[in-house]
Order: C-alpha cells, then structure tokens, then sequence
C-alpha cells in the first residue's frame, strides 16, 4: 500500500466530478473496506471487501461486542489492503477516506475510525464520518441511481426505521422498532427452536416446509394508527407456544420447528407489510417521491420482499431492493454515503468521534430499546 501526501489542488466538489472514495465499515460483525468510484452521478463499485465474524459469534447465538472489536482491529488494515488491491489503485489514488463512525457497536466502531484517522494523517487525504444509517439509506442512489425524495424500509439486525430520504443528509423518521429489530427477532427465535446463527436464513429455510396457520401469533402494534413496530411480543408468543408444545408432548418436532418459523416469519411479514403501506401514506403527506427502497438483510427474506414489493405497487409505488451484498453491512454504502457528502463539502478532522447512537433525524424523539446486535438510533 503506498501512502502519499496530497495538496488537495484541483479538489473535486460535484458530483459530475470524477471522484474516488476509500469507504471503511465496522459497525457490527463485519469488518469491510471498499472503493466506489463516481463519474456524472453514476457510482462504480471498484472492490468490496467483508470479512465477516460469524464462526466467532456462532456458539453464543449472537454477536459479543468484546470479540467483535478484538476481531475489527485485527482484520482492518487486511480489509483496506484487500480493497485497495481489488481496485487496482494505491491509497494516493483515493480522493477521501469515508469511515463509519456511528451508531453501532462502541469498540468496533472506534477500531475503525482510529483506522481511518491513521490512514488519512499518513496521506493526507480528507476525511469523512459517516452515519451507518446514512450508509444504508443511500445505498439505492448507489446501485439504481434513485432520485431524491424516496421512502426507505432499513430492516436488518440492529435497525428497523421507515426513512424519508430527502437529501444526502436530510431524513425525516416516519416510524420504527421500539424494541428488538427484525433480524434480532429471527436470531432469537432459531436459538430458541435450537436453529443455530445466524437465525434469519435459518427460520425462512425451515419455514418452507412449516404450517404457517398453524399457530395464531400476534401481529404487534396493528391496533395503532403511526407506524411504529414491536417485534419483542412476537418472539415471546412464540416461546410460548413452543414452551405449551414441550409441556405436552416432551419436546418439539422438527416439523413443530418448521410450523413455528412459518407463523413467525408470516408473522413479521404481514406487520411490516401493514406498516409499511401506512409509512407510505405518511411519507405522501410530506414529500412527492413515488419509490419505496428497502435495505438491510431481512429484506433477503423472499416471503418479507414479496410482501413489500406488492405493498409497494399497490399503492403505486415503485419498488428497489438493491442486491443483497450491499443490504447487508458492507463498505462500498458508506464509501458512496462519503462521496455524496464530501461532494457537498463535507469534512472532518482528528476531533471525529465515534458514537453508539447517532440519530439521523435529531427533530424525531428517540426510539425506546436497544438491540442486541446495535443501539437503536
């Protein structure tokens, strides 16, 4: 990896500009480095690296902050090696340095802003904090080039808001989890039918073989009209049902197993559906945009998509679920979340903090409860 001093002479300031933006990412259990690339507003991913953590955090049944950040500064500096070398570029190339810098998990958070900062110091480049939300909620300016305004479904393990996105830093929360997020609601219920982790493919994976009438479990929050969700309920009917079934049989089948997922995943599928299509009127009353995006790993869920893209089109709406490798944590969203700012004249210094919660609406109150796999925000 070469490091260069930069003068910054001829910096570029518009998006029309070709501009090339290092992005660094370890909010959670993935340490992630990646290149995009921006020429006249179209994003090219150059390299996106993940180095994931599942096999550390698999016999815990989810993830433990003090392995994940002992595990983020252990593979960074291989990350942004792997990144750089992929985009076929050394870091003089790069424009900006873009690192999330919040909300998240504290240690990994901090692992990688001190890495950017010791990256940005050594060339000199610029450097840009990045909200991991933001990250996420541009990501389908990145991979559909969708204008602004837009509605954003962020539904994964750590984070579940409806978004409206106005710019690339205006968003206005409609509505959110007051508890646990989705993904956490999968991840407790496959360790609770003994599935392993991480849950969310495992429950839809058994699902497909399950009774989805079987067992009638609530659909929280459908009772009031805004468009927030609990998804903690749920999880504790289905313990419930599961604890019924162990009371009267000694145990569980495998296809109680598989009926069980299915009401669950149906469960969830329809309260988001509901809530999403109230999120969509709610976001018609303040904005003229007729895209509904959705990001984060439960929108991998075939049966939570299908949902949503008919929700979406029955209320005319267009529908973009960017591909997978970039719902779920990723730097190549935090890379184009710099870009679009650093365009706008975005920048820090080595006074960038790294924060566990970073709203991005700060006129919203705050959301109630903090997940397992992230502070809410």
């Amino acid at each position: 990896m070469l490091i260069g001093q930069d003068n910054h002479e001829g910096q570029k300031n518009t998006m029309t500009d070709p501009m090339t933006i290092l992005g660094i990412e370890s909010s959670c259990d993935d340490t992630a480095a990646a290149v995009v690339r921006s020429s006249d507003g179209h994003a090219q991913v150059l390299s996106s690296v993940v180095i994931g953590q599942e096999e550390l955090h698999a016999a815990y049944g989810g993830v433990v902050p003090e392995i994940a950040a002992r595990a983020h500064a252990e593979q960074l500096d291989i990350a942004v090696e792997r990144a750089l070398k992929v985009a076929q570029i050394d870091l003089v190339d790069v424009d900006a340095i873009a690192v999330t810098a919040g909300p998240g998990l504290i240690g990994g958070v901090v692992s990688g802003v001190m890495c950017a900062k010791g990256l940005s110091a050594g060339s000199g480049k610029p450097l840009i904090g990045v909200n991991h939300l933001a990250g996420h909620a541009l990501t389908p300016r990145m991979t559909d080039a969708v204008e602004y305004p837009y509605l954003m479904l962020l539904v994964s393990g750590g984070h579940c808001q409806f978004l409206a996105v106005l710019s690339e830093t205006d968003f206005r929360r409609i509505g959110g989890t007051i508890d646990d997020a989705p993904g956490e609601a999968f991840d407790k219920t496959a360790k609770l039918l003994g599935l392993g982790y991480p849950g969310g493919p495992l429950v839809e994976q058994a699902a497909v073989n399950g009774d989805e009438t079987r067992f009638k479990l609530p659909r929280p929050l459908l009772d009031r009209p805004d468009c927030n969700m609990s998804f903690s309920g749920l999880k504790t009917a289905l313990r419930r049902a599961r604890d019924l079934l162990i009371a009267k049989q000694g145990g569980i089948s495998k296809q109680d197993q598989n009926d069980l997922c299915a009401s669950f995943q149906l469960a969830v599928a329809d309260t988001l559906a509901e809530k999403t299509r109230r999120a969509i009127i709610a976001f018609s009353e303040i904005a003229d945009g007729k895209t509904l995006a959705v990001a984060g790993g439960v929108a991998a869920n075939q049966l939570i998509g299908q949902k949503l893209r008919d929700t979406a089109h029955n209320q005319s709406f267009e529908f973009i679920a960017p591909p997978l490798k970039y719902c779920t944590d990723n730097a190549a969203m935090i890379a184009w979340a710099g870009l679009e700012q650093f365009a706008k004249g975005a920048r820090d210094d080595m006074t960038l903090a790294a924060r566990p919660r970073w709203p991005l609406d700060n006129t919203a109150q705050p959301m109630l409860g903090s997940g397992k796999k992230g502070a809410k925000a």
